[in-house]
């Protein structure tokens, strides 16, 4: 029998299912639940370690033979645009930014759906009904925000875009966006990006948190082009440089024990913490 304080975090692995972004690889996730108070001091400290939230939990990757996801952030005081990010945050200049609190509405779906069917449509969360998405959207244990994009002119009022943030002490952390398909040309997910690097130096938060990177992978390769972009690589936050140089994060020998890795991680306090499989 095995006995842990009820506030101690209890680490769990999932089964493993087939890699959404390396074809032929199988993923699986290191996952523990965020509840009670303590939910946002764990949400801040796992989110330094690279872990990311979907809904009530906390994840990262933790693949038997591949460490190729690796958690990105931008290093707001020394981001400089690009010649094409500066571009992209000029043909969005008409959306207007309107933050709200984590409240899911008709709208908001009915732009997921038309998002998910003309670019995920054989993606996990392909046939996510309304209350699903609701759920992705409300249930927070923490500060989080929804940020609408708006096209607002003399006769338009059209939600063009969404950003579900998460508020954490250093940074503020894009769990999830979606976007009007037919503004894909105009770069709109770089512009949320970009706005959100605003809306953090305004606030004074060090680091905009951009989720997961994974060399080889067309759907984030994105991310590279950010400046004054680190990675947590080795248990440890470092530059991104070149990013050829990760093509080993693909074999086997790159992946730590499950074990080491639970032993490895830096808790808000002393309370023990267990790992099992799921």
């Amino acid at each position: 029998m095995r006995h842990t304080l009820p506030l101690a975090p209890q680490f769990y692995v999932t089964a493993p299912q087939p890699c959404p972004y390396l074809q032929g690889r199988m993923e699986r996730k290191l996952f523990t639940g965020l509840h009670g108070d303590s939910a946002s001091t764990l949400n801040d400290a796992l989110s330094k370690q690279g872990f990311r939230r979907s809904q009530n939990v906390l994840y990262r990757p933790a693949c038997a033979d591949c460490a190729a996801c690796i958690s990105a952030r931008i290093r707001v005081a020394d981001f400089r645009p690009s010649r094409s990010q500066r571009k992209a945050r000029n043909r969005n200049a008409g959306l207007r930014r309107q933050p709200a609190r984590a409240w899911a509405t008709d709208e908001q779906y009915d732009l997921f759906r038309r998002y998910l069917d003309s670019r995920h449509a054989d993606g996990g969360m392909a046939d996510m009904d309304v209350f699903e998405f609701a759920a992705m959207i409300e249930e927070t244990p923490v500060s989080s925000r929804v940020v609408e994009y708006r096209q607002c002119d003399d006769d338009t009022d059209r939600l063009t875009a969404v950003c579900l943030t998460d508020l954490l002490d250093d940074g503020l952390s894009l769990v999830y966006s979606f976007f009007e398909p037919k503004a894909a040309r105009a770069s709109i997910g770089t512009h949320m990006i970009l706005d959100h690097i605003e809306i953090a130096h305004a606030a004074g938060l060090p680091y905009v948190y951009l989720g997961y990177w994974v060399p080889g992978s067309p759907k984030m390769a994105y991310k590279a082009r950010f400046s004054a972009l680190e990675i947590h690589h080795r248990g440890e936050w470092r530059e991104l440089g070149d990013p050829a140089a990760y093509s080993s994060t693909t074999h086997p020998l790159a992946v730590e024990p499950i074990a080491e890795q639970v032993s490895r991680l830096r808790l808000p306090d002393t309370l023990p913490t267990t790992v099992g499989s799921r």
